[in-house]
C-alpha cells in the first residue's frame, strides 16, 4: 500500500496554523485511511527548516511521498480543492488507487 507523507509548515500557534493542521488531518483521515504521516514544522521556532524547504508563505503543506512532490499554500479549508491539489485518492478509495 502507498503511504503518504506530508510536511506542514506553520508560523507559530496562530488560528490559521491550527486550522491548516486540523484540515490536513481531516483530509488524510477521509482519503487515506490511516496510511499517512504528518510532520508539523513551526517556522518561527525553526526558520532554517523553512529556508531549507524553500517555504515563502505559511501555512504550506508539502506532500513528500508518493512522488511527485506537491505543495499547497493556505489553510486547506476548501477540502475538495485541497484534496485534488494534494493528489489524494477519492474518499473511501484505496490509497493504492490514487496518487
Amino acid at each position: 500500500m502507498t503511504t503518504y507523507s506530508f510536511r506542514l509548515y506553520v508560523a507559530g500557534n496562530s488560528e490559521r496554523s491550527h486550522a491548516a493542521e486540523v484540515n490536513l488531518r481531516f483530509l488524510c483521515d477521509a482519503h487515506l485511511s490511516g496510511m499517512y504521516e504528518v510532520e508539523v514544522i513551526d517556522t518561527v521556532a525553526r526558520p532554517e527548516l523553512a529556508e531549507e524547504g524553500r517555504i515563502l508563505a505559511t501555512p504550506t503543506v508539502v506532500r513528500l511521498t508518493p512522488p511527485p512532490q506537491r505543495r499547497v499554500i493556505g489553510d486547506l479549508s476548501d477540502h475538495g480543492r485541497a484534496a485534488v491539489a494534494l493528489g489524494l485518492p477519492a474518499a473511501g478509495a484505496s490509497p493504492m488507487e490514487g496518487g
